[in-house]
């Protein structure tokens, strides 16, 4: 028998289609929940930073961390591994399109339906308004057309192409939907030959040297053929032979890779610079400052540094920024329109005390400075500030941070 791979928008009866495969077929079912938990505990990423490569809206510091293309290359490497056990899947969600299409004994299937259809399956199912429910499915639609350009380069998430069968759902009934997909298991077209397996092999192989790059901080694109593995650099580098051979170097490492050959992308001539994630860097920095200019040159005097940060122009949004991005350091000013910065450091060391805090002004007191260091600052420094003692300051943060977390585990 051959898998299933099925993707699928929001209030589409999915969950409802897929449980009668399963029952027709024997399948064994694969979910984004057991691969988020495979894929966490081959990456060391929480489930929650994995799960939120799904997202349209990555963290503002993954172009320091790559936490999205780690999380990627470790989701490919759980569901290889998933898929050369035993028995035949069904691979439900946002994984499901994971598997590349040069592995041809899997049924690509797609469940979609009409904007009217799902926003009153969301009205009844989950009790939304018109407007919540529209609301919703726009941004469920958002992510999954992010999730289909980041795999694919396409903006539709319902691009035919990508499927072998794409089933509307405000025009069938979950029976026949179901008893549709299993007709179409047992065509010769998706059934298991030679090269189809062997392209399995392929996915597992490329999956396996995809996850060692990530490892050692770097993001290539990378694919397998009969044991020859083959890297693409998308973004510029100045020293692309240093790149080329280090890269080599790791691939060599995976058991299974034969030869190892390194090009350019289309992404190389543009202008965004490639960046290794180096692990002992501070790479989540986010600066609180209510004055632009100096706020945005410091950021770039920072990755100057090889420091990744992120900018806030006032209290509110640095607070909702920590409840989306999980800074490790903030550098902080104290007057502020609106919250200010000791009300600021006040609420991160209530919520999230591993924060570690820098204060950073120009208008502090020595009455400011001690009931900073109270509340749990780190350090508190004026302006102007020399660079070479921020940057020392934020390492021995980021330092600390680091023996912190090694000590919990």
């Amino acid at each position: 028998m051959s898998h299933i791979a099925l993707f699928n928008g929001t209030f589409c009866k999915a969950d409802e289609v897929a449980e009668k495969v399963l029952e027709a077929t024997g399948l064994h079912l694969i979910t984004d929940r057991d691969l988020v938990a495979d894929a966490s505990g081959i990456s060391g990423l929480s489930q929650d930073k994995v799960e939120r490569a799904f997202a349209a809206k990555p963290s503002v510091f993954n172009p320091f961390t790559h936490e999205k293309e780690r999380s990627i290359a470790s989701l490919r490497l759980a569901l290889a591994q998933r898929l050369v056990g035993k028995g035949d899947f069904l691979i439900h969600g946002f994984s499901s399109l994971l598997i590349p299409h040069e592995v041809t004994h899997v049924l690509r299937t797609c469940l979609i339906a009409a904007l009217p259809f799902r926003r009153t399956l969301a009205e009844k199912g989950q009790g939304l308004s018109e407007k919540d429910a529209a609301k919703r499915i726009q941004k469920d639609d958002a992510d999954r057309a992010n999730w289909v350009e980041t795999l694919f380069e396409k903006k539709d998430p319902w691009d035919t192409s990508l499927y072998d069968l794409v089933i509307p759902m405000d025009k069938r009934q979950v029976e026949g939907a179901a008893a549709l997909i299993v007709e179409s298991l047992d065509t010769m077209a998706v059934k298991p030959t030679a090269e189809s397996l062997k392209a399995m092999d392929d996915f597992i192989l490329a999956a396996k040297v995809s996850l060692a790059l990530a490892k050692e901080g770097h993001n290539v694109a990378t694919k397998a053929k009969n044991g020859k593995v083959i890297l693409t650099i998308n973004k510029h580098v100045l020293m692309l032979h240093r790149l080329e051979e280090e890269l080599a170097d790791i691939a060599k490492s995976v058991e299974g890779v034969r030869s190892v050959e390194t090009q350019v992308g289309t992404g190389f001539y543009k202008t965004d610079i490639y960046r290794k994630y180096d692990f002992e860097m501070p790479s989540k920095v986010l600066l609180v400052d209510d004055e632009r200019q100096f706020v945005e040159t410091l950021s770039e005097r920072l990755t100057m540094r090889d420091m990744g940060s992120a900018v806030a122009y006032d209290g509110e949004s640095a607070l909702e920024l920590i409840d989306q991005d999980e800074p490790e350091v903030m550098i902080l000013d104290l007057k502020m329109p609106g919250i200010d910065g000791i009300e600021v450091l006040r609420r991160v060391k209530a919520t999230r005390p591993d924060i570690e805090v820098i204060i950073l002004t120009g208008h502090g007191s020595e009455a400011d400075r001690e009931i900073c260091m109270k509340l749990g600052a780190f350090a508190y420094l004026t302006k102007p500030v020399d660079i070479d003692l921020l940057s020392k300051t934020i390492k021995e943060a980021n330092e600390k941070i680091r023996r912190t977390k090694n000590q919990r585990e």
